[in-house]
């Protein structure tokens, strides 16, 4: 069955610029042009939340592992943490000394990569924003940030041309990728960590592997490729261009699976939720799009197969090699035969637990950092009080 769109949201007053679901796939963040973050409710008919407090346009938001903190990036200089309630309480922190383009999470919630302007590319602690350290061998804007799926590695697209692949550990880049013939707006890791996709305005996206450090695939499109998503049995690639189209590519047979009309306009970003029953999109258009996959991904086989030939999404084949990252989609039965029912809803039971407990203390330090920066604003009214008060004094005696 053929994806189908599902609803549209509207409420944005410009450009969106940033898709992202919560892991519970019950909210949607968007960032936009217009300075603002929405949070949609996946339920109908529940009301929207439009979140104020950037300054400027919003580029890039994303939605911590537990689902109760959205980061968000903008052209303020500034990265927020919100909390998802009602209230849309926020700590902020100077982050760069440019316009902040991307925002992401590792995968266990402690860290955040962001990356900006100022031709950086940053981490910081996520509970007290503290900042760890600076990636700084790009030689013009960093478009895009991200982790890899286990946290040792960074990699980062730019407007210099390249895709830079980074340790975490030692903070040295391991490789840069120079392919590109354009400012690589988008990069992401493949679920398995062992390669990577990026998309540029040479209209291409390219994969690589990152063990190898060699070309996988190349898809040459007709128009600039501003954002990519991975499906996560990692099959399927979904990519938002210029022309105003969605394209999902199929890893497995390298061609293209199918091209989606929608926005009115460029499509600007694209991204699957965690479970990959849905994906949404922003436009030029102002409008948030949310699609249903409707493609059984996960059944599509037990392992990613060699693809010795990558097809471009116009037809012609492409210059990809072997397309084998080694992903295994579902466990065979001789896997589960050892354990019984009770113990695997044992051990659901425990995730849960342990998601919840990781949320709260999300929730609760995000808590102490906004009273410790309210504490700091009151601390500093009753000083600037206390100088008029002694301005007044001393005018008065004199």
């Amino acid at each position: 069955e053929d994806p189908s769109l599902e609803r549209h949201f509207k409420g944005h007053r410009d450009a969106v610029t940033s898709v992202d679901f919560s892991p519970n796939k019950k909210q949607l963040a968007s960032g936009s042009m217009d300075s603002y973050l929405m949070i949609w409710s996946m339920k109908p008919q529940m009301r929207a939340y439009r979140f104020v407090g950037h300054k400027d346009a919003v580029l890039c938001v994303h939605f911590s592992p537990s689902g109760h903190l959205v980061a968000s990036g903008s052209r303020d200089k500034t990265v927020r943490l919100w909390v998802t309630s009602a209230k849309g309480e926020s700590t902020v922190f100077k982050a760069h000394t440019a316009t902040v383009r991307s925002v992401h999470f590792s995968s266990d919630g402690q860290s955040l990569v962001t990356a900006s302007d100022d031709k950086t590319v940053k981490v910081w602690t996520v509970h007290r924003q503290k900042f760890l350290f600076s990636l700084s061998q790009h030689i013009n804007w960093v478009r895009c940030a991200r982790f890899s799926p286990d946290g040792r590695l960074i990699v980062s697209a730019s407007d210099d041309k390249t895709v830079k692949l980074w340790d975490k550990t030692s903070r040295e880049c391991i490789h840069s990728f120079c392919e590109h013939g354009g400012f690589v707006n988008h990069v992401d890791f493949h679920p398995s960590g062992n390669c990577i996709a990026a998309g540029s305005t040479d209209s291409t996206v390219k994969l690589w592997d990152v063990r190898m450090n060699r070309l996988l695939q190349h898809y040459q499109g007709n128009s600039v490729v501003n954002s990519l998503s991975f499906h996560p049995s990692g099959n399927y690639l979904i990519t938002a261009s210029n022309d105003s189209t969605l394209k999902i590519l199929d890893l497995l047979e390298g061609r293209l699976l199918y091209t989606l009309h929608g926005h009115q306009g460029p499509a600007t970003c694209v991204a699957f939720s965690r479970d990959g029953d849905l994906f949404a999109s922003g436009g030029s258009d102002e409008q948030v799009m949310v699609w249903k996959t409707n493609f059984d991904a996960a059944d599509y086989g037990d392992v990613v197969k060699p693809q010795k030939y990558g097809s471009s999404v116009d037809g012609t084949h492409g210059t990809g090699s072997e397309m084998d990252c080694g992903i295994h989609h579902k466990k065979t039965k001789t896997q589960d035969s050892g354990r019984t029912h009770e113990q695997q809803e044992d051990e659901t039971s425990l995730t849960n637990t342990l998601e919840h407990i990781m949320g709260q203390l999300d929730v609760l330090t995000q808590t102490v950092s906004i009273l410790e920066q309210r504490l700091t604003l009151t601390e500093d009214k009753l000083k600037e009080c206390l100088e008029n008060q002694q301005k007044i004094i001393q005018s008065k005696t004199n």
